[in-house]
């Protein structure tokens, strides 16, 4: 088994034990909570566990290259391991309340071709036959879900934390601490640009859109997991430089290809419906490419339709037709390269266990040229 996936399946585990144990304390205050973590086991229960293997691979690069590191370094024989999996259990319980929170702001059906969580307990209200409206109990239920993650992600991570000692323990928490503050604010300026990208100025859209992907995904997605593992390991402010430099492209790199696949995804792949980011009214980096190259009439006619939650099949294939007609999409693949090229870049020479390198190069090229 390879180092990672070893790690992957000790997070599965530890997300596994904690969850059963929370589990076990809600339904001794009630039985009617065993939706909440019925809700709460669905959402946690696979996916790529990418940011927990990014944390990973940080802790191992900076570890592997102290000097005289033993041949235990970075496995679970490690003393510091055990620290380490909770850290990357916290990251990805967090992962999951974001998922919670966007799935309700995004009005999502669904989330990796299952009900989204507000979908799930809507059905819970339906099919128990309660007073009100199933809507409105499910989107309230799915925010006090993630409201519930967030609190978990916070316990995990100060146990993996306080496993670390009084320097490094804190400074691995500040770093998750800059890490919820950011997702939270991101996600914001996603909800502000759907709306007021009408009053900017033209030409400040594409970096507009471009702010909202490093902060509302790109920073957590990468950097973050990676400064986590790595300042858990002691690194250096080169190590940690290295390890930005090539985070944040690679981050970005991921949310532009989601981005594509927002519009262009194939649902069976992805899980999602198709053309879901357009329904959603996404101000994308690859919407704004797109609107730049058209003509005022087509760009009119995007606009108009653009956040429509009733678009059909031929209105959702022209909008990817005009977007696609206008170079929007090789541009943005474009883009991709040259930030992956960048990320390897920053690697090169980097003070970090050869090793951890090779795996990152090849998680740079995962990210960037993923289907779902």
């Amino acid at each position: 088994m390879s180092p990672g996936s070893r790690f992957s399946k000790a997070v599965d585990a530890r997300i596994g034990a904690f969850l059963s144990a929370r589990r076990a304390a809600a339904t001794a205050i009630s039985p009617d909570l065993a939706p909440v973590l019925d809700a709460v086991d669905a959402l946690t229960t696979g996916g790529k566990r990418m940011r927990a293997g990014f944390l990973h691979w940080g802790w191992h690069a900076v570890a592997a290259a102290r000097p005289g590191a033993p041949r235990t370094t970075g496995s679970p024989e490690d003393p510091e391991w055990e620290a380490v999996v909770s850290m990357a259990s916290a990251v990805e319980i967090f992962h999951a309340a974001a998922l919670a929170h966007d799935d309700v702001m995004d009005s999502s059906d669904t989330r990796r071709g299952a009900p989204s969580v507000h979908r799930r307990l809507e059905g819970v209200h339906r099919a128990s036959e309660w007073r009100g409206r199933a809507e409105s109990f499910g989107v309230n239920g799915a925010i006090l879900v993630g409201d519930l993650l967030l609190g978990w992600a916070d316990d995990l991570a100060r146990a993996g934390a306080g496993a670390l000692g009084p320097e490094r323990g804190p400074a691995a928490m500040a770093v998750f601490s800059t890490m919820r503050e950011e997702v939270g604010l991101g996600q914001f300026l996603d909800v502000l640009e759907e709306a007021a990208w009408v009053r900017q100025d033209p030409a400040s859209l594409l970096q507009r859109a471009h702010t909202v992907a490093v902060y509302k995904s790109a920073r957590y997605s990468v950097e973050a997991p990676l400064l986590i593992g790595a300042t858990m390991a002691g690194a250096s402010e080169t190590q940690l430089e290295a390890l930005s430099g090539y985070g944040v492209p690679v981050g970005t790199a991921f949310q532009m290809r989601d981005d594509i696949l927002g519009v262009f995804g194939d649902p069976v792949v992805t899980g999602k419906p198709a053309g879901d980011d357009l329904r959603e009214g996404k101000r994308t980096v690859l919407v704004e490419l797109a609107r730049r190259q058209l003509s005022p009439g087509v760009r009119s006619m995007l606009d108009e339709l653009l956040g429509d939650p009733g678009l059909d099949a031929v209105q959702i294939a022209t909008l990817q037709r005009t977007i696609a007609d206008a170079g929007a999409l090789e541009q943005l693949e474009t883009m991709i390269d040259r930030a992956v090229g960048g990320a390897l870049e920053a690697l090169r020479d980097a003070e970090l266990s050869r090793g951890a390198v090779l795996e990152l190069e090849r998680l740079a090229a995962a990210a960037a040229r993923r289907d779902s």
